[in-house]
């Protein structure tokens, strides 16, 4: 299994995009985002900080993604 690679809101925003989710909200720094199915992923937007692994790991597994996925969708970016 490879590391989980950091990123920030901006590339996470576009990797769920890229899977068939749209924006539908944001409530403070966090921005909910919806697809076709009804799934949700809360998606916080701290600024150029990156988010922590742990974060990124839950937001992914949201988002069905395996690890490999989610870096293959982060390199095409």
């Amino acid at each position: 299994m490879s590391r989980l690679r950091p990123c920030r809101y901006r590339d996470l925003s576009k990797v769920a995009e890229a899977v068939g989710f749209h924006w539908a909200r944001k409530s403070g720094s966090h921005n909910t985002f919806r697809n076709q199915e009804g799934r949700i992923v809360v998606i916080p937007d701290h600024g150029s900080r990156d988010l922590v692994r742990p974060l990124v790991r839950k937001i992914i597994r949201d988002m069905a993604l395996s690890v490999e996925d989610y870096h293959r969708l982060l390199d095409d970016m």
